[in-house]
């Protein structure tokens, strides 16, 4: 939903409805991820994507038949790779939606939820999808990390729903839950989609060059807050990386020092260092190195790399600590300008997300999409998401 909350919070706000289609759950070579979605107003204007082109226009009939009165539906589109076509999905992937109307009369909490969003506080929205008391359908419950707001229809359910969805927040996981009919956590024939609403991932880029510049503006288009920190004011300008969210002039371990102490690092950020000064890199890769991060990468010429490693071993950085270290950072793509090595950072980065092995997908055989590698959750979050 996030793709559509600004166009959705509009409407909302002018009493207006809506016809929403979510992909709740996807299964093979899906063009979309669950939480994907597509708004369709009165006037029949359209808004977001569900899957790429591919059944939007089945969605978008349901909308319209929703709008005008009918219940919400939830709708699976794709059977197999051979007759794939004809139901809408060539890539061969099954998705399954939920389309619902969505006004101030079936949504009274969704400014509560706009306004977590926009602050940046994490928050998930657990929606009924499928019960056999179809009048529960389309009910949800918001849920933070120390609080939630609304009820689904009972008491056991709602406690099993905001306990499930606050450990699916956590790992910043979206999908569908299963209960049987009061939330028994065994049971089968209720169905909760719980969409995570989470901050952007950061990425800390530390090295005021041209290379920055170029990473800044993907790391950005990729979904990023980007931060650029060196301590040479002259270099690290707003003018020069105007696509950064922030540009910070201090010594980069003492900024990133800062930022570990405020909790403002987690396990989904990134930290690039690009200075290939030995006084600015060796100080801030012996605190990242430390911090439980989702990457952290230095670049440099391999002699670079071997000298940054001694000098980092004679900070008293472990060698269990360098295992963490990707340098020279990026994949191997043959890059030479900056662009191209901001799109082999890139491509390294979301390989180290999703457990992609950078190799040529003609070449190789199985999923296309993997899944990464996350916290334990239930046995019953874990069978419901396969």
């Amino acid at each position: 939903m996030r793709d559509v909350l600004g166009a959705l919070r509009r409407h909302w706000e002018s009493g207006n409805s809506v016809g929403v289609g979510t992909v709740v759950a996807t299964f093979s070579s899906a063009p979309r991820a669950p939480g994907a979605a597509m708004l369709v107003d009165g006037s029949g204007e359209v808004a977001g994507s569900v899957s790429g082109g591919c059944v939007e226009g089945a969605v978008y009939e349901t909308a319209g038949s929703v709008l005008a009165g009918d219940p919400p539906t939830l709708s699976r589109y794709g059977v197999s790779d051979d007759d794939a076509f004809a139901v809408g999905l060539t890539c061969g992937g099954i998705i399954d939606v939920f389309v619902e109307r969505v006004d101030r009369e079936t949504f009274p909490r969704f400014d509560v939820l706009a306004d977590s969003v926009a602050a940046g506080e994490p928050v998930a929205v657990a929606t009924v999808i499928e019960a056999p008391d179809e009048s529960r359908v389309g009910g949800r419950v918001l849920v933070w990390h120390e609080r939630s707001e609304g009820e689904l229809g009972s008491d056991r359910l709602d406690d099993a729903v905001v306990d499930d969805a606050r450990g699916m927040l956590a790992t910043g996981r979206t999908g569908v839950l299963e209960y049987g009919p009061d939330g028994q956590r065994r049971g089968e024939g209720l169905r909760v989609f719980v969409n995570s609403f989470e901050p952007p991932p950061r990425m800390l880029v530390f090295g005021a060059i041209d290379f920055a510049a170029a990473m800044t503006r993907v790391g950005a288009f990729l979904g990023y807050r980007v931060t650029v920190c060196d301590a040479r004011p002259v270099f690290a300008t707003s003018s020069r990386f105007p696509d950064a969210h922030e540009v910070v002039v201090d010594w980069p371990h003492r900024y990133l020092e800062t930022e570990a102490r405020a909790g403002r690092l987690d396990s989904r950020t990134a930290v690039l260092v690009l200075t290939h000064d030995p006084k600015f890199d060796v100080p801030v890769l012996r605190v990242a190195l430390r911090q439980p991060l989702a990457y952290v990468g230095a670049m440099g010429s391999r002699r670079t790399h071997r000298d940054r490693l001694e000098r980092l071993r004679t900070e008293g950085v472990t060698d269990s600590e360098l295992a963490a270290l990707s340098s020279p950072l990026g994949l191997d793509l043959g890059a030479r300008t900056p662009e191209e090595t901001a799109v082999s950072i890139s491509a390294e980065l979301i390989a180290s997300r999703w457990g992609g092995t950078g190799q040529r997908l003609s070449r190789l055989e199985g999923a296309i999409h993997h899944e990464p590698e996350l916290p334990e959750l239930s046995e019953r979050s874990r069978a419901a998401e396969q």
